[in-house]
């Protein structure tokens, strides 16, 4: 019950970041003034320990008690579809068989296994275990610089583990704009990181002195002996020995096939969350799941009226320090939709609070659609950039545009000054000569 986010994914990833960022906010306290007496020493099994801890406080919510309490019957098991409306439970306690007028599969996705010669006989850990580790790896791999990677291998780097990133792509979060992604990768490069992109000819070995990984980064060779692999290089979805075919059900790599109601080539069947969706977000699952309810249970006549995931307004974060988010499109998205758009960025060490905090590495940025307010887009890349981007995303799903932030009172000082400072930017090259010249003529005649 919980899914990846409570057990192995978002739940105890955010409880370990935090841990690893008290400590480096303690290593660079003189910045502060402050005085730390030597010797001052971490417990990694602690911090796993408090994770663990934290993490059950949270799974009440969604724990099985908790459903049935609220008049939900939960089996424990595992369930396959025998036919077009019924499935089957294998339980601990023998088999049951349930039929259904609607049924949603919210099976969720897994860790992705890239084929690399090696890895497989050598060992690694994915997000699905590397959270069950009490002892601190003095060295660390990580094949993969997407969100997950990044996230744990600046933590892992912070309490002193030897961290290696191995990436395809050049830098880190290739889908991210460049400028944002650099911000981040120069913080993990002065947390010790060691960043090997653009890598090629992968190949993993297991020796005496531990696990070596062998990679071409720039045209040049690099041999790196490590204690432990960690792969984050996607998820797949959980779609197999689920009965699919018994029931109708289309699927192929990407995870069910679904249209934009969330139903399924089944009629009966709905699907949400990372086994449908490109989005591997638990808000977005959520947003996913109150779709389906209403669909699945509230249906409309003549099909006037469902729920769309077309309409979704979906954000999204990385918790890094800094951290990076984004909502809305992309100037290359813009782009390739024909759409014309104005952009612009304003950085944190203009922001009077980012720079009070010594948190004034980062920017946010806007695009507006050219000759309106409507904003398309956003990313922020600062210490709170998940906290800051619902401004826009709260702006664009209501579809209040530029000016509505503009005129908007923001409490001073905070870092949410950054939203309307660059929203102003639009407002100010909005201001055009014509409106100059007829405004000095107007306190002209007012001075007569």
């Amino acid at each position: 019950m919980g899914g990846d986010c409570l057990n192995v994914g978002c739940v105890p990833s955010k409880g370990m970041i935090r841990a690893s960022r008290a400590w480096a906010d303690l290593r660079k306290a003189t910045e502060f003034g402050l005085k730390i007496p030597a010797g001052v020493q971490y417990d990694f099994g602690a911090v796993m320990a408090r994770m663990r801890k934290l993490r059950a406080r949270i799974s009440r919510n969604d724990s099985a008690q908790r459903y049935t309490s609220l008049g939900v019957d939960v089996y424990i098991g595992n369930g396959r579809f025998l036919g077009f409306d019924t499935v089957q439970v294998e339980g601990p306690s023998g088999d049951r068989v349930l039929t259904f007028s609607k049924s949603a599969i919210c099976t969720g996705a897994r860790a992705a296994v890239p084929d690399v010669p090696g890895l497989q006989k050598a060992g690694y850990l994915t997000n699905e275990s590397v959270f069950s580790l009490t002892q601190l790896p003095p060295r660390l791999g990580v094949i993969g610089a997407g969100p997950i990677g990044c996230e744990l291998a600046q933590a892992f780097a912070r309490f002193g583990s030897q961290v290696y990133v191995i990436e395809t792509a050049h830098g880190i979060m290739p889908n991210e704009d460049r400028d944002a992604a650099e911000i981040v990768e120069q913080q993990m490069l002065r947390d010790g990181v060691k960043l090997l992109c653009c890598g090629k000819d992968l190949r993993v070995e297991h020796v005496e002195k531990g696990k070596r990984l062998s990679v071409d980064s720039h045209d040049q060779q690099h041999d790196v002996i490590v204690d432990e692999i960690l792969v984050a290089v996607g998820r797949t979805p959980n779609v197999e020995r689920i009965g699919l075919e018994a029931a109708g059900i289309a699927y192929d790599r990407n995870g069910i096939r679904v249209n934009a109601r969330l139903q399924s080539t089944n009629p009966k069947v709905f699907a949400a969350g990372d086994v449908c969706s490109r989005y591997k977000f638990t808000h977005a699952a959520d947003a996913m799941a109150q779709i389906v309810i209403q669909n699945a249970l509230f249906p409309h006549p003549l099909g006037l009226g469902y729920a769309s995931v077309d309409s979704l307004n979906m954000p999204w974060c990385t918790f890094t320090e800094p951290e990076l988010a984004h909502v809305g499109l992309y100037e290359k998205d813009a782009r390739a939709k024909g759409i014309e758009i104005e952009t612009y960025t304003h950085k944190l060490e203009e922001v009077d609070r980012a720079i009070l905090d010594g948190e004034e590495e980062g920017f946010a940025r806007i695009h507006v659609k050219k000759g309106t307010d409507k904003i398309l887009g956003a990313t922020i890349v600062a210490s709170h950039a998940g906290d800051l981007i619902s401004e826009f995303s709260v702006a664009m799903k209501a579809g209040a545009g530029a000016k509505t932030i503009a005129g908007t009172i923001h409490p001073y000082p905070t870092q949410a000054e950054v939203n309307k400072k660059v929203i102003n930017l639009w407002r100010k090259a909005h201001f055009t000569q014509s409106t100059k010249r007829l405004l000095t003529k107007m306190f002209e005649w007012m001075r007569r």
